[in-house]
């Protein structure tokens, strides 16, 4: 990869950031003007389908999303919905800032399984940034405090263990499919399910409620591609660390929206959990380097 390309793929990441921070914002403040759960989940759907098939038609084409692991995506679709559930759900129940910051726990989670599950090699180097990860989120959530409610954080924390899920899913669908065929198959795999709970609450709703709806698939949509995008221009271990940025963004939007600044644990515990993240990404990449032959010569 070139240089030229590797600065696309961090600029890439950043706006993806950028976007689903916006649409975490967007979520919060449709919920504030009466949408439901499941009507935000619905529409983010829904309407990020169209932009994800506009996106295959102009790079890789509408038939690779041709597929014979039907069952592997409808796994990843169900563990999707699973994991949205509870990102939408922290943004119900949480500050934004506090509700972007416990989806950093998902590196944790993601050592965590490749160790348990996968079997990785997993050194205490790896494990001593797990372990200063969750003090980092003890510091955030005090128990016993009143600072964040635990019903949002014990969401958040699932939300971030959903996220790590996926991942290791992700790497086993990625073995075949393409990320395009995978995120298409996500979003059209989620509607059925989606589509009978929110015909039962359907709810009437102001036309600027309305677009926020919309705008919730529009601009995840948006954002998903972007990330799948930065990943064709530089390794994950460069553009990870800029999923770090998406604190500054939620920060400034819950503020300048919902008048809400970080508790001052969070300002304590989150470099504590983001530098643990960024560690683990740099071992990672390590690892990785170093499994690989060196060419003689």
């Amino acid at each position: 990869m070139t240089g030229d390309s590797i600065l696309k793929g961090i600029a890439l990441r950043l706006l993806a950031v950028a976007l689903l921070a916006t649409m975490g914002a967007l979520v919060k403040l449709a919920e504030q003007h009466g949408a439901g759960l499941i009507e935000t989940m619905f529409f983010r759907q829904l309407c990020a389908l169209p932009i994800v098939i506009l996106w295959l038609w102009r790079t890789d084409g509408i038939g690779t999303v041709r597929t014979q692991r039907f069952g592997a995506h409808a796994r990843r679709a169900a563990a999707g919905l699973i994991g949205m559930t509870a990102t939408f759900g922290s943004l119900h129940l949480l500050p934004l800032a506090e509700a972007t910051t416990f989806q950093f726990t998902a590196p944790l989670f993601a050592t965590l399984l490749g160790a348990l599950w996968l079997r990785e090699p997993t050194g205490w180097h790896r494990w001593g940034a797990v372990v200063a990860g969750f003090v980092g989120i003890l510091i955030i959530v005090q128990p016993g405090g009143h600072t964040i409610p635990v019903a949002g954080a014990a969401v958040g924390l699932a939300s971030a263990f959903m996220i790590a899920v996926i991942s290791v899913l992700l790497r086993q669908i990625g073995r075949t499919e393409s990320a395009g065929t995978t995120v298409f198959w996500f979003s059209l795999l989620s509607l059925p399910p989606l589509l009978p709970f929110w015909l039962a609450d359907l709810r009437p709703h102001a036309l600027g409620t309305w677009a926020m709806l919309v705008g919730i698939g529009v601009v995840g949509g948006a954002g998903q591609i972007a990330l799948t995008a930065a990943l064709r221009h530089a390794p994950i271990s460069i553009v990870v660390p800029m999923d770090y940025s998406a604190l500054l963004w939620a920060t400034l939007l819950g503020f300048l929206l919902f008048g809400q600044l970080p508790s001052d644990t969070t300002w304590i515990g989150a470099p504590i959990l983001i530098a643990s993240g960024i560690y683990i990404a740099w071992r990672e990449h390590r690892r990785r380097l170093a499994a690989v032959p060196q060419s003689s010569g």
